[in-house]
């Protein structure tokens, strides 16, 4: 069966590399994957999409509208805005940390994420909050926050790809003095996921 997975979040959460990490996985596994991004405004906070699509005979790397399995989202906003890729009954993974956007920081305008949450909570019925910051902070860096994710959506078992699919992707693909703390990250984001 395939599996469409869609990450969501800002420039700078590792959205990038957390899909590669999971098409890497599922390659691994002998699954056709489809991938493609959108990280036009990134270096400036800007939101990144990534669109990872699993299983046998992917022949296009956009999810279509509806037909998302997983929406992994990196902040709360991110959420809402890919809301509609998800299909009925589909996950949504979220950090609850928002990212104030650049606008409503030159605007003075407020935003901390909680009307974005409550939405979440009204319109997805499988839902998962994850206190990243938490996470991070027991693995020692808030730039692990895509790596926690996905430990969490790993343990939850929605994707085509284990927990120790991804750790063998960490082992390859991250530098070696970043792995242990992204095992870390991954360890504790499954454990919040009980």
């Amino acid at each position: 069966m395939n599996k469409n997975c869609l990450l969501c979040g800002v420039g700078g959460q590792g959205v990038v590399l957390a899909s590669k990490l999971i098409a890497y996985a599922a390659m691994d596994k002998g699954l056709d994957v489809r991938t493609t991004e959108t990280i036009g405004m990134a270096q400036r906070g800007g939101s990144v999409v990534s669109h990872v699509r699993m299983g046998k005979h992917i022949h296009s790397p956009l999810i279509p509208f509806g037909s998302a399995d997983v929406i992994l989202a990196f902040e709360p906003a991110e959420a809402v805005r890919n809301l509609p890729y998800l299909r009925e009954g589909g996950v949504v993974i979220v950090n609850k940390k928002a990212v104030k956007p650049v606008t409503a920081t030159l605007s003075g305008s407020s935003y901390d994420g909680k009307e974005m949450l409550y939405y979440l909570k009204e319109h997805v019925s499988r839902l998962c909050i994850v206190d990243g910051t938490e996470l991070c902070s027991k693995a020692g860096s808030a730039k692990v926050i895509n790596v926690a994710l996905l430990g969490v959506a790993a343990a939850s078992r929605v994707l085509d790809v284990t927990l120790e699919d991804i750790q063998a992707e960490l082992q390859k693909r991250v530098k070696p003095q970043f792995v242990a703390m992204n095992m870390k990250a991954l360890s504790l984001g499954a454990e919040a996921a009980q």
